[in-house]
């Protein structure tokens, strides 16, 4: 099977030396860096780079890795380059909207689409920082929908297996939304709020795991998140009122020193995380 991969960031960088060092497949890199390809080749994660501008090669499966505004307009613009009775993926963080709107501008050029949600990252972006490990043992989310193939996800279920994922979540693209917007959205959102207080230049040497776990996203690539969070404004709205209002019963049992209710607060959230943690529930 033939792989071109459409971006060669963290993302794309890493699918592609996943590719080469745990399948047989061909594996061809598009990019605008000349620099970037290079490295690429040298590394072996590539069999052949073609720069962005360049006319699409044929190939069996096209992973487009870039933003979520970026992805639309690059398969829309270029619906046409890609092979007939091909299958096109991305792997944005957000579902709705791209998955829409790819599966309009392929459905008239005879290439199928599929969403996928590839739930592996690091604080750092850019090929230099990809790994040919980055996707084993991690979950990768699939959102089918009605104009979907199951032979195309049987085929990515296949090729998720080979690259070294240790779980496949199928659901439909509004779902993942919601659920992202809570295990995903969130934790960055708090990371980056949390961050945000004259304490942080004074905390050397009061850290420990907490601390280092709590912001370890605060880190972020800003242009990115901040298209994610307003792609899935509506969902990730809901839990950022959800957690104002749970920080809210903190703050009144704090103010008004009321053990009592303090206690009960702080103890149903840690069984809430010792149930989520129960069989079948993660």
């Amino acid at each position: 099977m033939t792989i071109t991969i459409i971006g060669l960031g963290l993302i794309g960088g890493s699918l592609c030396k996943a590719i080469k060092a745990r399948t047989p497949h061909i594996c061809y890199g598009v990019n605008r860096n000349p620099a970037v390809l290079e490295s690429a080749l040298r590394d072996g994660a590539i069999d052949r780079g073609f720069f962005l501008e360049e006319r699409l090669p044929e190939s069996d499966v096209y992973v487009v890795c870039f933003h979520p505004r970026g992805t639309i307009d690059y398969i829309e613009q270029r619906a046409g380059e890609f092979a007939p009775g091909s299958l096109v993926l991305d792997v944005c963080g957000v579902k709705s909207e791209v998955v829409k709107r790819a599966e309009k501008a392929l459905s008239t050029h005879n290439v199928s689409f599929l969403g996928t949600h590839p739930m592996a990252g690091r604080e750092f972006s850019g090929y230099d920082y990809s790994l040919p490990t980055l996707y084993e043992g991690a979950s990768i989310v699939l959102t089918p929908t009605a104009e979907s193939r199951q032979e195309d996800v049987e085929l990515v279920k296949g090729l998720a297996r080979e690259l070294g994922f240790g779980r496949i979540v199928a659901t439909a693209p509004e779902e993942h939304d919601r659920i992202i917007a809570f295990t995903s959205q969130m934790a960055h959102v708090v990371a980056n709020a949390y961050v945000k207080t004259p304490m942080l230049e004074r905390h050397g040497g009061f850290t420990g795991g907490s601390f280092q776990d709590m912001t370890r996203v605060a880190r972020l690539n800003a242009d990115m998140w901040t298209e994610l969070f307003l792609m899935n404004r509506g969902p990730l709205l809901e839990e950022v009122d959800n957690i104002i209002l749970h920080l809210g019963e903190y703050r009144d049992a704090l103010a008004s020193g009321d053990e009592k209710r303090l206690r009960a607060l702080l103890q149903d959230g840690s069984d809430r995380k010792i149930r989520s943690l129960e069989p079948g529930d993660n």
